[in-house]
């Protein structure tokens, strides 16, 4: 399960297919989709010819779900109902949110950190310093963290 962020991250600094790659099957609500197709940057993957990404359509949002954006809220009540493994969201009130509600949390950062451990990509650090040029604002504790994880 995921929302729009870590899709437009990992496409940015070409790393989408990771998703695919290590979690199998990725389900995502169509306001996601939609979301991404219309920030998706020029020569970045159209997400419907994605055979690991299933678009749900017609989710019904958890009206309990306090001010999140569509893809959020979306993504959140999506997870819920199909009793999601886990949930990629990158933004710090969705993910208190989700975590509150007994949701298994992650973001794009242990997406990179999974994909080392599993040898699809060679290092963080440099994935980390383009999603720095795209604008991506990262903590410097939670940038510590995740190279020492990473053993960087």
């Amino acid at each position: 399960m995921t929302n729009t962020t870590p899709l437009i991250t990992l496409a940015g600094i070409e790393c989408l297919d990771l998703l695919g790659r290590l979690y199998g099957e990725i389900w995502t609500p169509r306001v996601v989709v939609n979301e991404y197709q219309a920030k998706a940057q020029p020569g970045e993957p159209d997400l419907t010819r994605l055979s690991w990404l299933k678009i749900v359509d017609n989710v019904s949002i958890d009206a309990t779900l306090p001010l999140l954006d569509a893809g959020e809220a979306a993504a959140i009540s999506l997870a819920q109902t199909l009793k999601a493994r886990l949930i990629l969201l990158d933004e710090r009130k969705a993910r208190r949110i989700a975590a509150r509600i007994g949701l298994s949390v992650a973001g794009t950062l242990a997406v990179l950190l999974r994909a080392k451990q599993q040898g699809l990509i060679t290092a963080v650090r440099p994935y980390i310093v383009q999603m720095q040029n795209q604008g991506r604002h990262l903590h410097p504790n939670l940038i510590a963290q995740f190279l020492k994880e990473a053993g960087e």
